[in-house]
């Protein structure tokens, strides 16, 4: 049976993408515009990517841009989405997130991962084989500061000796964390073994999604956590427009300069390394983007959430394939359409407007009556108009569009 949470999490994870070829300043400004934005129409989180080369994902210090954002917004969450473990001391990383937990006022969360760019580690000298052990380690070693331990621990390429963190955490016991996966069981393993959230960055279309959450599960039993659901968001590309002709329009001449294709000099060479079809079009059959109207990505989450045997949350990749209006409007049908039926919104509504309609006749025609009864308690006479209206109305008992007045 699969798991439905009471109300499901909306956000966006924000690499972000931009092309090479644009002012980097205005494309971040637009980037905190756009977590304004969102904040306004009432999404629950936003995460955001560190990289560090490709020249396409420009921040460099997601805590950094979080700092900045958490100024322009009032009550999104902001996470890392995420913070590279390997290139850090595990210490500076639990240190600047408990500052980062203060100055948010508990909007903070970390999300973390091995490194998802080979470019990064080949600068950084690091060993692609060995970032995922990386990543545990330092892990294990930042889940127990925020607990509040003094840590004593070394490895071949950090050390802590009686290190503890100087600030309690504003968020008790600590802010969220999130272990980032692919489609391999290592995000998952480490999720379920200190019982953290879990983003699957790859969204839900690779062979191993459905085997995910036994992942999570099998490793959580094996070292006594507790684990949820609610706490697992799935990453996909959301494009939502008025008619699906209109969406596919909006985003057929950016989807063709995206990152790693089209603002390279060799474009075949950068189709290989983004691993995306030649048009939209084909992009659409051959993978799950939800692209199309309200009901389009409905019925599309729905296809996720019985692949994965239930979720909490989806958190929709930020692109800029459309046009920056075209975009926000996306946003704004998200917002408006899809994520009240995934948050239990619109059955109380849509009962409250059935049961008003079926009982229009019933109750509400007999309003007339009270009128009536005012004019014969002033001792005055009806007048015709509003006779015949009244009149009107009872003999119309029963049908919808009666005036809920009694008129």
């Amino acid at each position: 049976m699969t798991y439905r949470p009471a109300r499901m999490k909306f956000g966006i994870f924000m690499a972000p993408f931009h092309r090479a070829f644009e002012n980097p300043t205005l494309a971040l400004q637009r980037d905190i515009d756009l977590l304004a934005h969102i904040d306004h129409l009432g999404y629950d989180e936003a995460w955001i990517g560190e990289h560090h080369s490709a020249a396409r994902e420009t921040i460099a210090d997601p805590a950094l841009f979080i700092a900045a954002a958490a100024e322009r917004t009032k009550r999104i969450r902001l996470g890392t989405g995420v913070t590279s473990l390997p290139y850090h001391h595990p210490l500076m990383v639990a240190d600047k997130m408990v500052l980062l937990d203060h100055l948010t006022h508990g909007r903070a969360m970390l999300g973390v991962g091995p490194g998802v760019l080979a470019s990064d580690a080949h600068m950084l000298g690091l060993d692609p084989t060995n970032q995922r052990r990386m990543m545990n380690e330092s892990f294990d070693a930042i889940v127990r500061l925020l607990r509040g331990e003094t840590v004593t621990m070394e490895t071949d390429w950090f050390t802590l000796r009686d290190a503890r963190l100087q600030l309690a955490s504003y968020t008790k016991p600590h802010l969220e964390l999130a272990v980032a996966t692919t489609s391999t069981p290592s995000g998952p393993g480490a999720a379920g073994r200190h019982g953290t959230s879990l983003l699957s960055v790859a969204g839900a279309s690779h062979d191993s999604f459905s085997q995910t959450w036994s992942w999570v599960e099998e490793a959580a039993a094996e070292h006594g956590q507790t684990v949820s659901r609610d706490n697992w968001r799935v990453v996909t590309t959301i494009h939502v427009a008025e008619t699906r002709e209109q969406a596919v329009e909006d985003l057929r001449v950016g989807y063709a300069t995206r990152a790693y294709q089209g603002d390279r000099k060799d474009p075949e060479r950068g189709l290989q390394i983004g691993g995306l079809a030649p048009t939209i079009e084909e992009e659409i059959e051959q993978n799950e983007h939800l692209i199309g109207t309200p009901a389009d990505v409905i019925r599309g989450i729905e296809v996720i959430q019985e692949r994965s045997g239930g979720i909490g949350g989806i958190l929709t990749v930020m692109h800029e394939w459309a046009d920056t209006a075209a975009t926000m409007k996306s946003y704004e049908l998200l917002a408006r359409y899809v994520m009240p039926h995934f948050q239990g919104q619109i059955e109380a509504l849509t009962g409250a407007r059935d049961w008003f309609e079926d009982n229009l006749g019933e109750i509400f025609a007999k309003g007339g009556a009270g009128q009536v009864q005012a004019f014969k308690d002033a001792g005055k006479e009806m007048p015709a108009d509003l006779a015949a209206a009244l009149e009107h109305a009872q003999a119309s008992r029963g049908r919808t569009g009666i005036d809920p007045r009694g008129i």
